[in-house]
């Protein structure tokens, strides 16, 4: 029997700050050695952040990286660092772990699985590795090192690995984006490989936010049983240690594992001490989904307001619901005295909404700049006077309220320097319901990805954990309206949102065809309106901000549907 103590490190990097990623790495390094860890594990890609997306076809930045890892070398002093970097060779680009040990360089375990579907586009940068790695320590210990997708695939390296090199744990680095309950489908993924090899899995995830992707940490160790020893937190950073005891194992043999793989095997001399201090294995809980879902939008905010140098944000707030959300995650993540609200009404805006803004902004305790666009409005229409003629008022003049909001909200922007955080959630956008340049406008679309249905549990979600009402109970009653004319309810050219998320998520996340919904026994009418409507609004979605994804297939990176396009479903 071998006991080894194995830190993971899961780190917030970010992409391109080599410099600043570097230093973290160290820092986490030396943490890991104050608590004799013989190894430390860093996710896929930790060294560069991920994904670097085209930064990997320059070649100063392969040699950025190359020397910043020279400089982590020197920290590695008697433990073995397991590092996620993107490796050049011989006009090749592996994503690769480094393998550090002792201030050496010892090999590189690269990726053998390149995912390129959804958010990924890995066949567009790097080359496959075609090796099973194996770190051989001289007390007999075999370690099998993979990178993220390699370990979805079986048979495969995993069993390689486990069968040829006869491991005993398996440790998997890897950036996997988050979407609502994927923590699940990992630890279940994870507890069968662990299950089929009868190895240890040590899963070590990237944390933070990304543009609109977000990386939820919950690293974790799963015992050849299949149940989980170890798991760090969810959303933020944190250093997961873990004492792992081997012996000989019962392995399942595959009656016909065909792999083409050759083993490749990097010596280690380090020599795992028996005397240690004393630690304690532990197991974070999981989130709950609604409050999952909600701290991925906060840490989304958070980290795309302090990575890109913002330091406050504005946003308009209707009195309705989807503003309100807004601006209840925005405090949350980034602190009351960094939002800031507009309260813009026109003519149409009802006094129950103003109030409720303003009932909002107090309990959030932000500031509010009350703003009516009435004159505004007025001098745009004697403007367009001549022109128009006697035209019917129709949806322009709906519009050009919606557009003088956007350029007061970006007139704050310049002004101050903010981040316009839009406010419009996918269902939507999904059909359209929004205005160029209007309440389009901005540069962060934080609900983008959160239908209307599911808006309205996360307000509840809020109110319920502080206890109390934050978000106005009116706004829970009041029928949804963009308030652009008189008596307008979103149900006069919308089905009801419990209707319309349900075609959304078979037409879009699904993708069904409109036959496969009719036979679901959806409504008829409903289904080829709301289809229709989705199949025109591509280019809206296009130009649309880019926001957090929280569901399996986003729109932008997830769903790519072109303009122009004659194929109707």
């Amino acid at each position: 029997m071998k006991t080894v103590r194995i830190s993971l490190a899961q780190v917030n990097s970010v992409v391109g700050d080599i410099a600043g990623n570097s230093q973290k790495i160290i820092s986490y390094i030396k943490a890991a050695k104050t608590i004799q860890a013989d190894i430390v594990v860093f996710p896929e890609l930790a060294l560069s952040g991920y994904p670097p997306e085209d930064l990997l076809l320059k070649p100063h930045f392969i040699k950025e990286n190359n020397l910043y890892l020279k400089r982590i070398l020197k920290a590695s002093e008697k433990i073995v660092t397991i590092l996620g970097v993107p490796y050049a060779y011989k006009h090749k680009l592996f994503n690769a772990a480094a393998i550090i040990y002792n201030k050496r360089l010892l090999g590189f375990c690269k990726k053998i699985q390149l995912p390129n579907y959804g958010v990924f586009d890995e066949l567009r940068y790097f080359d496959s590795g075609e090796a099973a790695c194996i770190l051989a320590f001289k007390t007999g210990l075999r370690v099998g090192v993979n990178i993220c997708e390699d370990i979805w695939h079986a048979p495969g390296l995993a069993q390689t690995q486990s069968l040829k090199g006869q491991s005993s744990i398996i440790i998997n680095i890897s950036s996997s984006p988050y979407h609502a309950n994927k923590i699940h489908l990992r630890q279940r993924l994870l507890a069968k490989r662990a299950k089929e090899t009868r190895n240890f899995i040590a899963y070590c995830n990237l944390v933070g936010g990304q543009d609109e992707l977000i990386f939820d940490g919950a690293s974790m160790v799963i015992d050849p049983e299949g149940k989980v020893v170890a798991r760090a937190k969810q959303f933020c950073e944190d250093l997961l240690t873990v004492d792992i005891v081997t012996s000989k194992r019962t392995r399942k043999f595959y009656s016909r594992v065909s792999t083409s793989l050759r083993l490749e095997r990097i010596r280690i001399a380090h020599k795992i001490t028996r005397k240690k201090i004393d630690i304690l294995n532990r197991i974070e809980k999981i989130h709950k989904p609604l409050a999952e879902i909600y701290d991925a939008l906060a840490l989304g905010l958070k980290d795309y307001v302090a990575k890109n140098g913002f330091k406050r944000v504005i946003l308009g707030l209707s009195g309705g619901i989807d503003s309100a959300l807004v601006a209840a995650i925005s405090t949350d993540a980034i602190g009351k005295n960094n939002v800031v609200a507009i309260l813009m009404p026109s003519m149409f805006s009802s006094k129950e909404t103003q109030n409720d803004a303003k009932r909002l902004a107090a309990n959030l305790g932000i500031k509010l700049w009350v703003i009516p666009i009435n004159n505004i409005y007025k001098q745009y229409l004697m403007t367009l006077r001549e022109p128009f003629g006697s035209r019917d008022v129709d949806i322009t003049e709906e519009n050009l309220q919606a557009r003088i909001r956007g350029n007061l909200l970006m007139a704050f922007s310049n002004k101050f320097g903010y981040l316009v955080v839009t406010t419009g959630n996918k269902s939507e956008l999904s059909v359209g319901y929004c205005t160029l340049y209007g309440d389009t406008a901005g540069g962060f679309a934080l609900i983008k990805d959160v239908p209307k249905t599911l808006v309205y549990k996360l307000a509840r979600f809020k109110n319920e954990k502080e206890a109390k009402e934050i978000i106005p109970k009116s706004l829970f009653k009041r029928a949804p309206s963009a308030e652009l004319k008189k008596n307008q309810r979103d149900q006069d050219t919308l089905p009801p949102y419990s209707v319309l998320d349900s075609i959304v998520d078979a037409y879009v996340q699904k993708d069904k065809s409109v036959a496969a919904m009719l036979k679901a026994k959806l409504s008829k009418k409903a289904i080829r309106g709301v289809v229709a409507l989705i199949d025109k609004n591509e280019y809206k979605r296009r130009q649309y901000a880019l926001g957090v994804k929280i569901t399996p297939k986003a729109f932008g990176r997830d769903r790519r549907m072109p303009i122009t396009n004659k194929f109707t479903q």
